[in-house]
């Protein structure tokens, strides 16, 4: 794998950073994109070949200027992890339309514009191809309470990694999809002191270390493009999912 090439969403911090770091231990050569430049250098820094693109996900020119530069500097395209996305939520009466509005647009659209830059670029590269990996989440098939933009946003991604992996078959797209349950992140802090349960209880859950998600994409993209992992699911072994008990 040593020479490939990949785009990571999101990579400034928790999952993303995981995975651009795992990458760049296998020798991929790393575009880092997200919002904050300070923490994509950080990540940069930990890398043997990587580079800091700010970029906002929900503009087309921001991503289609994140995929030039990349081929820019690298030449081609192998992998996109498809990773930047927010959590919000509450309960349904008082989400408003704005909040609605800005989860479905980081989350679905965002993945979606990031995807699409991908396929031009990997349809017309040689060798001609690529993976992209959309990272999902367990909400994509069960939902936690007040969580209905987050959920419905998942739950979208899975149709959308469905449909763009028919769409690729012709053309050397392998599109898979991770769906992720209490990583060590950041995000996942407050669950660890308890967190609300379909039961209205407030209960701890148990989490799994983040680099896990790193070892787990980098295991995905090391298959042929004639194999695929369409889904695959992580999560801490404890956690209230397999029956949400």
């Amino acid at each position: 794998m040593t020479g490939r090439v990949a785009i990571v969403t999101g990579a400034g911090s928790g999952i993303g950073r995981s995975v651009a770091l795992a990458l760049a231990a296998k020798g991929y050569r790393v575009a880092l994109a997200g919002r904050r430049r300070e923490q994509l250098e950080e990540t940069a820094s930990a890398c043997a070949d990587a580079f800091a693109h700010p970029t906002d996900v929900t503009d087309p020119d921001a991503v289609n200027a994140l995929f030039a530069a990349t081929v820019q500097r690298y030449g081609r395209v192998d992998l996109l992890f498809n990773n930047a996305g927010v959590g919000f939520g509450g309960p349904i009466e008082e989400i408003t339309a704005d909040t609605w509005r800005k989860v479905i647009d980081i989350n679905l659209t965002g993945s979606f514009l990031c995807l699409q830059a991908a396929y031009k670029q990997m349809k017309t590269q040689t060798p001609r191809g690529g993976r992209i990996i959309n990272n999902g989440s367990i909400a994509a098939h069960s939902p936690r309470p007040n969580s209905a933009p987050y959920t419905a946003s998942k739950h979208a991604i899975t149709g959308l990694t469905k449909a763009a992996n028919l769409d690729g078959r012709n053309f050397d797209i392998a599109v898979c999809q991770i769906d992720i349950g209490n990583a060590s992140t950041g995000f996942t802090q407050r669950m660890g002191a308890g967190i609300v349960q379909p039961s209205g209880d407030i209960v701890a859950e148990a989490r799994f270390d983040v680099t896990r998600v790193g070892e787990a994409v980098v295991f995905m993209d090391s298959l042929p493009l004639d194999a695929n992992i369409p889904f695959m699911t992580i999560m801490a072994s404890r956690m209230p999912f397999i029956g949400r008990g």
